[in-house]
């Protein structure tokens, strides 16, 4: 019994790693993003985590260990396990130079569970930050603020 249960755990495991190692190749542009400002809407609407009004805090959030991910022009969010050679899985040097930059890059494509992964073989060219600034969007979110503080500092300013 134990032999057929093991036999079948080894099929079931073989099976699953072949469905995890499918992927396809695709092309993507997009900008490189802090994932966590973006899903968590800490910073306020994914809008107001793009380009240059987001491009130092995204910094420190890729240092600091957080994923980053490449929001497609179709809206589309990968989270990049590796980055064109680098060998540091979604981390090391390559992240912290293009984070909040708008590439085009080629690499292989997973899917699972609803969330897209993809593994970047090739930045075919970087098209710079976005020219978003922070008078587009204020130093910090007008929704971190809390209302009666926005009040307050209203009312001195009369």
């Amino acid at each position: 019994m134990i032999g057929r249960l093991s036999a079948a755990a080894a099929t079931m495991l073989c099976a699953a790693s072949a469905h995890a190692a499918e992927g396809e190749r695709i092309d993507v542009t997009g900008e490189l993003i802090d994932t966590w400002c973006y899903f968590s809407g800490v910073m306020g609407g994914p809008e107001a985590v793009v380009g240059t009004a987001h491009h130092t805090c995204a910094m420190w959030c890729a240092a600091g260990g957080i994923p980053v991910g490449l929001l497609g022009e179709d809206g589309e969010v990968y989270m990049v396990l590796k980055l064109d050679g680098d060998d540091a899985a979604n981390g090391g040097d390559s992240f912290l130079t293009l984070t909040n930059d708008t590439v085009e890059a080629s690499g292989m494509h997973y899917a699972r569970d609803g969330i897209n992964y993809l593994v970047v073989s090739e930045v075919r060219s970087n098209l710079g930050i976005p020219n978003e600034t922070h008078e587009d969007f204020g130093v910090i979110p007008g929704n971190a603020i809390p209302d009666a503080v926005v009040d307050d500092v209203l009312a001195e300013a009369e």
